[in-house]
């Protein structure tokens, strides 16, 4: 006996099949998680595109041009306010991103099977119609 169970003989197509359609949703997954961390390499560009922009339209168009040291301060106030709550912002919805593709990517393709039982929620009128029966 060649052991290992199973009564019927070695299909080659058949584990050639399997280990093909195995082999694609490697890559695709592969293609899949660097596309993401491309996302989020091209949002950190953006902090520094838009930090730049409100630097020049704020403090130096503005503050530097008009060389009166109280409009300079309060330009460079307005620009850190502006720079931190947009950043915050982006900064928010990327950690949300991530987190959601960390659940949705990593964890569902690796670890979630789908098998079980469907789900039933609480409800007294199923309590009762069991106990009546």
């Amino acid at each position: 006996g060649g052991g290992g169970g199973g009564g019927g003989g070695f299909d080659f197509g058949e584990v050639m099949v399997h280990q093909m359609i195995h082999t694609i949703e490697y890559v695709l997954g592969c293609i899949s998680n660097t596309a993401s961390y491309l996302r989020l390499w091209a949002l950190s560009l953006a902090h520094a595109q838009l930090s730049e922009v409100f630097w020049e339209k704020t403090v130096v168009e503005i503050g530097v041009e008009s060389a009166d040291g109280t409009m300079i301060f309060v330009c460079i106030t307005a620009w850190a306010c502006f720079t931190v709550g947009v950043l915050m912002g982006m900064e928010s919805l990327s950690a949300f991103l991530h987190a959601l593709r960390l659940h949705w990517v990593e964890f569902m393709n690796k670890f979630f099977d789908g098998t079980g039982y469907k789900f039933a929620p609480f409800s007294f009128e199923t309590m009762n119609d069991e106990v009546i029966e």
